[in-house]
């Protein structure tokens, strides 16, 4: 079902963003200024951003690009053409806020970093966003998600039961640099506004990620969490007779409220249980009891008795369950987006209502070539012309049209 989200303010409506960017993090940035009312011009290379053929793709479109890239206007341009960087160039004259995630030394060559467009006299909010930042000994190191959680602890801190790391199954590192990039970006913005002095929003996946994860920096370097991942106990995955589900206490009143619901007033009085750090140690045994009386009852009749003791639980949802729990149809935190050329797509709405309509698809690669060249001044004819040459690609390329 397609649901519209409550319409909200849209404090971004009148500024524009040139988005440079490829993937997830800077596309993921510039999308959620969009979302807040911004004019997003993307401009990719005439075969498109790579996240178009990563996941499921088809016909130009892929889930990841058309999740991150919903809202924009798409002008494919060869970047590395002079032609094409003038263009690029003109462009940055006109917008407020440019967002790119190349790697230092391939903005440089392009022209396009932060202190040539300040020699040229611009003064943008402009938004690098790097796997491990501008400089030192790993500057120049490409840096994908997989590498990043690898690299920064991530797949450390999700090791299994078996203490085996683990990838954490969302892009996690490039969507939290996503969010990170665009709370620093309106943050310049306003500083922007305030001054008339542009800036330079410099952020990095490797930092990203570490910030994440200071909690669990600071427990392991103390040594305090070297040798376990929980945090409390009972607090684990359990087998109902249905399904699976989540329960934990995080502390000794919640502890209580457990044994209550399950009418284990041993443990309430068993001196192994008495503190968390003391229930830590033989959480073994406490999981191996709740275990049992987990496994007798439905998810239905646990949710009722968990929730009349108000016991911290949750059901596990795969994805689908997830888009059809009660709570995201009453938020509609979903929507359905007619994807042309691809099909439905569900997509999740950012968390704040910001969107005076519903969320628009993705472009196709340079589906809005033509109508931003002739707003830059240029005639039909030289559009023709750069065409020919393979500076700029529109919409018809892309599809290989040859009417």
């Amino acid at each position: 079902m397609t649901t519209t989200p409550s319409q909200g303010p849209m404090p971004l409506q009148g500024f524009t963003v040139l988005d440079l960017s490829q993937g997830v993090a800077g596309p993921y940035c510039a999308q959620l200024l969009a979302g807040q009312g911004a004019r997003v011009i993307k401009v990719e290379p005439p075969q498109g951003d790579w996240g178009r053929h990563v996941g499921v793709a088809r016909n130009g479109h892929s889930t990841i690009s058309s999740t991150y890239n919903g809202g924009k206007q798409s002008l494919a341009i060869d970047a590395r053409h002079p032609d094409g960087k003038a263009l690029i160039l003109q462009l940055a004259q006109q917008a407020d806020i440019i967002v790119q995630n190349f790697r230092p030394q391939v903005v440089q060559r392009l022209g396009l970093d932060y202190e040539s467009l300040r020699e040229r006299g611009l003064k943008p909010v402009y938004v690098s966003i790097s796997g491990y930042g501008p400089d030192g000994p790993f500057a120049d190191y490409p840096a994908t998600d997989s590498v990043m959680q690898a690299d920064s602890g991530l797949m450390f801190s999700n090791r299994d039961a078996a203490g085996k790391p683990q990838r954490i199954g969302v892009l996690l590192a490039d969507i939290a640099a996503g969010v990170y990039a665009a709370q620093a970006c309106t943050a310049a913005l306003l500083h922007k506004l305030r001054t008339a002095e542009g800036s330079h929003v410099q952020i990095n996946l490797f930092n990203v990620c570490c910030a994440l994860q200071s909690t669990v920096f600071s427990e392991e370097v103390t040594g305090a969490q070297a040798a376990r991942q929980a945090i409390s106990a009972p607090n684990g995955v359990f087998d109902a007779a249905d399904g699976k589900l989540t329960i934990l206490a995080l502390n000794n009143e919640q502890f209580v409220r457990i044994c209550r619901a399950f009418e284990l007033a041993h443990w309430e009085t068993d001196p192994r249980f008495a503190s968390n750090e003391l229930r830590l140690e033989h959480k073994a045994q406490l999981h191996a009891e709740l275990s049992r009386k987990v496994a007798q009852q439905s998810l239905a009749q646990l949710e009722a008795l968990l929730g009349c003791h108000q016991v911290l639980h949750a059901r596990v949802r795969a994805g689908r369950d997830v888009v059809g729990h009660p709570q995201a149809q009453h938020l509609r935190t979903f929507q359905t987006i007619e994807q042309p050329d691809f099909g439905p797509l569900v997509w999740a709405a950012a968390p704040w209502a910001c969107h005076a309509d519903a969320v628009q698809p993705a472009p196709r690669i340079g589906e809005h070539s033509e109508a931003l060249l002739r707003e830059l001044g240029l005639d039909p004819l030289e559009i023709a012309a750069l065409v020919a040459r393979q500076v700029v690609a529109t919409d018809s390329d892309a599809r290989g049209d040859t009417r």
